[in-house]
């Protein structure tokens, strides 16, 4: 299964272990929210941890499937908004620890969580202008400034977690052999605290939020969807899945 689930010592875990690079088809991004559903509800579980294994955290959507099914691109946006509106509805606090790449979806994921840790060797990325498709900055822009969010989108580039960090939206960055040890140490302090109280701070902080990220994001997939219709959208994710690179213009 790409996706697993673990409970123990009042912590939730949900681990992507999707090889080569954790980037999931439609089909896997509509299962998450459930996934995200049934571990959240279980009265058990005070704090939800999302890792991965392999060789980074998230790839982001499946461009190889994008490219060969252009069609069900409606289908993968109702995946993504899902996945993150569960994790920002979680009934309980969601905290994510991410190592090496985080791409697309994975911004998702983190900025609809509460709280990140990052590996040292972790960066954030939104390629989308080089993949034909749109989306993510709602979500980016809920961990970093506005036009640090542009920049990176406009360029597709990196944004390295010790920047992440120095820039508020990372909790912290600890060595990549510890990340797992140093997250669940955190979380185990929030495992502590009271169900029913972390249930309704988390509706509270949610309440508060001066932006609504699930309208913004919602909005942004309509220019999704745009993007997907023009010819310039093909030829970005046949450029990817051919060589690798993003394509010239």
């Amino acid at each position: 299964m790409p996706i697993r689930t673990e409970i123990r010592d009042r912590i939730g875990e949900i681990i992507f272990d999707h090889p080569p690079v954790n980037a999931f088809d439609s089909a896997t991004w509509n299962e998450i929210p459930g996934i995200v559903q049934k571990v959240g509800s279980d009265p058990s579980v005070h704090v939800v941890l999302i890792r991965a294994e392999g060789r980074g955290f998230c790839g982001g959507v499946d461009i190889k499937e994008m490219q060969a099914h252009p069609e069900r691109i409606a289908l993968l946006n109702r995946g993504n908004y899902l996945t993150f509106k569960a994790i920002r509805d979680c009934e309980v606090p969601v905290v994510t620890a991410v190592h090496n790449f985080v791409i697309g979806g994975g911004i998702g994921v983190c900025g609809a969580s509460d709280t990140i840790f990052a590996a040292d060797n972790a960066y954030f990325s939104l390629p989308e202008i080089d993949r034909g498709a749109m989306g993510g900055a709602s979500h980016l822009s809920r961990m970093l400034p506005l036009h640090k969010v542009r920049a990176a989108f406009f360029t597709g580039g990196r944004i390295p977690a010790a920047e992440a960090h120095r820039l508020g939206g990372v909790e912290a960055v600890v060595p990549a052999d510890r990340l797992v040890e140093e997250t669940r140490a955190f979380c185990a302090v929030i495992a502590g605290k009271s169900r029913k109280a972390l249930t309704i701070a988390k509706q509270a902080l949610n309440g508060i939020e001066p932006r609504d990220v699930d309208r913004d994001y919602r909005f942004e997939q309509g220019f999704t969807f745009e993007m997907y219709m023009h010819e310039d959208s093909q030829a970005s994710r046949d450029a990817f899945v051919q060589t690798g690179e993003a394509a010239k213009f």
